[in-house]
């Protein structure tokens, strides 16, 4: 082998290098945004959840009775 086949051998394991790394890299980030998304959709179905709570407690609640928390006089008046 002469210089430039060993100067040509020598990128081509520095790139091998990098490819592992950056396909590590972005398996990694694709394991945080699965996660992510995982989280994502618990906090939207508890908020589901909670709304729905909040609508049943609305509609539950006394005649003549505000219909929302924004149409309730606050106790200071």
């Amino acid at each position: 082998m002469d210089g430039r086949d060993e100067a040509l051998e020598l990128r081509i394991v520095e790139l091998e290098a990098k490819l592992a790394l950056s396909e590590d890299l972005q398996e990694s980030l694709n394991l945080a945004l699965y996660r992510q998304q995982q989280h994502i959709d618990r906090i939207e179905r508890e908020l589901r959840a909670l709304r729905d709570q909040v609508e049943a407690a609305g509609a539950a609640s006394e005649p003549g009775a505000p219909a929302s928390l924004r149409d309730e006089i606050p106790p200071h008046y």
